[in-house]
């Protein structure tokens, strides 16, 4: 077995800012002088695509630029293989990655840049319980009050100063170069599915626009989450109600299409079904049920309830089913 080295190629990042310097390079030579990029050449070859205004629309925060920059620093650490902890190594086409996301995802592109065609993170809500940590070091509140403008040699200049930008900048400076990098990473005709709340949503789609480009936005999808019990909706009650969360959908390319997705039964009428059991002992809820009677647990309804629910089914089949669906049945029954 070969001894792992820290300076062996295959085990280091990439070094994305040389790489981007040799894509240019190749498309506008003549923008380089003496191995450094002439900008007015550059401007000059790029025509009328140059923005030159000193105001745009956009998203802008303290940090902002120094997470760009941290997308393309290479990563101070390796990739080490644990063959001892792994489950059949050398047949396995499975790879699990312990270790800071933002140094594993550096480590990736050298191997996987352009191969992933599904992406999916589940990155912190900022939810203002989470903890945001920073890749260099925690901005603490007075820095953060200094720098905005909101204290000047120590002393307040409002009697209102506003924190809360503080959370959403730790979590920007956090998600911003990792976005990036994730995008390195898929295929040309890849997607990337990311979940967030109604905290971040807002922000989260501003940044990805300007990463993946508007043009790769392909949808926000609505997901249902459940209350912790049911007196949780009635406690502390300072907006409506929120019972669901999102997952934002981009892809790589714009020209990129979803798949078709399908599905097969093994009935042909498979019907409505949901579970009809109940992990409790109540033996007065044990009766027959289309030949099975259980010796332990017990059934959602008692008998005549069954019974009736059976035969309403059975009427929906042979009266109604050619006409209308049965949640429309369902339906006009409860208004009638």
């Amino acid at each position: 077995m070969n001894k792992i080295s820290p300076e062996m190629p295959e085990l280091q990042s990439m070094d994305i800012t040389a790489d981007n310097i040799t894509k240019l390079k190749s498309l506008f030579p003549e923008a380089f002088s003496e191995g450094s990029i002439d900008f007015d050449v550059l401007k000059q070859l790029l025509g009328a695509n140059v923005d030159e205004k000193e105001e745009r629309y956009g998203l802008n925060w303290h940090g902002k630029r120094q997470a760009r920059q941290l997308a393309l620093t290479p990563s101070r650490g390796t990739l080490r293989p644990c063959k001892d902890e792994s489950v059949d190594w050398h047949n396995t086409k499975n790879l699990m990655i312990e270790g800071d996301n933002l140094e594993v995802l550096k480590l990736l592109q050298k191997s996987y840049a352009g191969k992933i065609k599904l992406n999916y993170i589940d990155p912190p809500y900022n939810t203002w319980q989470d903890y945001i940590y920073s890749d260099d070091k925690r901005d603490n509140l007075s820095k953060y009050l200094n720098f905005t403008g909101q204290v000047i040699n120590g002393n307040k200049i409002s009697t209102n100063t506003e924190t809360s930008g503080r959370f959403h900048t730790s979590w920007l400076n956090m998600m911003y170069p990792r976005l990036k990098l994730a995008k390195n990473l898929l295929h040309s005709d890849g997607f990337i599915f990311v979940s967030i709340d109604s905290h971040e949503v807002s922000n989260l789609k501003i940044i990805m626009d300007d990463i993946f480009g508007e043009e790769c936005y392909r949808n926000t999808i609505a997901v249902r989450r459940g209350i912790k019990n049911v007196q949780a909706q009635f406690e502390d009650v300072s907006a409506l109600s929120q019972g669901h969360e999102y997952i934002l959908l981009y892809s790589k390319n714009s020209l990129s299409r979803l798949p078709k997705l399908s599905q097969s039964h093994l009935e042909q009428k498979p019907g409505k079904w949901d579970t009809f059991w109940r992990g409790t002992d109540r033996p007065t809820m044990r009766y027959e049920l289309f030949g099975i009677t259980p010796e332990k647990g017990q059934w959602r309804w008692e008998k005549n309830r069954t019974a009736e629910a059976i035969e309403n089914y059975r009427f929906f089949l042979e009266k109604k089913s050619q006409q209308m669906s049965l949640d429309d049945w369902f339906f006009d029954n409860l208004t009638s």
